[in-house]
């Protein structure tokens, strides 16, 4: 089938259906090697690039907007970034407040080289600062051209109604998306997230479709990670991930795609772009390589015995490892 862009939320905006998402840009991916993906994704018909402020402290942004300066095809990409962790060793150098939002998004912009931010995002949400100060400051912030949409990444589903609610409320921007980690392996957006941005008509680009690797079959250990993987590189919450029960699903994983005729990091990407209520996934490649072999995802179709399969790996809803570690919220661990 051909690659068919799909729209994000109720924008009416046409995206690709998977993203690039540049969290491996400049750490460790040379810039060399990152303007060489951004511009084969983009020939290859990606038209959304999600970056964020604290990837590689900044780097990935100066890095995307270097890209995009030298190919002379800023407005041909939606360009997506995010707001909330810190910049800085000061209080106010981090969150979601009026303050910080505003800066940010001026220091954004000047690494991105770039007037306007397509789709600018809430990273984490702050919950003893009220949405009344993040959303008013979005707002002044699309009112004055800076910004054309807002949303938000790795929110429960009951902040998300909220700003919804208050956004409604007081006439302030809306958010278009979310953003939350979803792979075969931690399934839990199905439970709320996913029914919640179906009914109010917002857009979900997951973030670790392929499980840091562990859906194709890269660790063989829960303590004893590749070299060269964000286990191994990053440790912390990247390290936590990595299960005996994941281990054993990417092995089964692993199989099936062997029996499906398809690569397993293949399968997986498929799997999250054709899951109910889904946008487009973000790939996060470390090489040139990575990028080219996920291009061929964009034309391909879940097979229906394949999605039952799967389900029977791990039932909807469930999780056999914890990637909402980053989410200081979700209290449900994953071991």
């Amino acid at each position: 089938m051909a690659m068919e862009y799909r729209v994000l939320g109720r924008t009416g905006v046409k995206v690709s259906p998977i993203g690039l998402g540049t969290s491996n840009f400049a750490d460790p991916t040379s810039e060399k090697e990152a303007i060489r993906i951004i511009n084969r994704a983009m020939d290859a018909g990606i038209n959304l690039v999600d970056s964020g402020d604290s990837y590689a402290n900044g780097e990935s942004e100066r890095i995307i907007g270097k890209a995009l300066a030298e190919n002379g095809r800023r407005q041909q990409v939606i360009l997506a970034t995010k707001v909330h962790y810190p910049m800085g060793p000061g209080p106010n150098d981090r969150g979601n407040s009026r303050l910080y939002i505003l800066r940010a998004c001026e220091d954004s912009l000047r690494r991105l080289r770039t007037d306007y931010i397509d789709l600018y995002q809430i990273h984490r949400p702050v919950f003893d600062i009220p949405v009344d100060e993040t959303l008013g400051a979005l707002t002044d912030l699309v009112r004055q051209g800076k910004v054309r949409y807002i949303g938000c990444s790795t929110h429960p589903a009951w902040k998300v109604m909220e700003a919804l609610m208050v956004s409604e409320m007081k006439g302030y921007v809306r958010y278009v998306s979310e953003q939350p980690p979803y792979n075969l392996l931690d399934r839990r957006i199905e439970n709320e997230l996913v029914p919640l941005c179906q009914a109010y008509g917002l857009g979900i680009l997951p973030w670790s479709p392929m499980a840091m690797g562990i859906l194709a079959g890269r660790y063989s250990s829960d303590e004893d990670y590749p070299a060269d993987s964000r286990a191994a590189l990053r440790g912390g919450i990247y390290a936590e991930r990595v299960t005996r029960p994941g281990i054993e699903v990417g092995n089964q994983f692993v199989r099936l795609a062997k029996e499906y005729g398809i690569s397993p990091v293949q399968l997986a990407m498929l799997w999250v772009k054709d899951q109910p209520g889904i946008t487009a996934p973000l790939a996060g490649p470390r090489t040139f390589e990575q990028l080219e072999h996920l291009l061929p995802v964009m034309e391909m179709e879940l097979d229906e015995s394949v999605r039952a399969a799967c389900d029977n790996l791990v039932p909807p809803g469930s999780a056999v490892a914890n990637f909402h570690n980053s989410a200081d919220w979700m209290k449900m661990q994953v071991s």
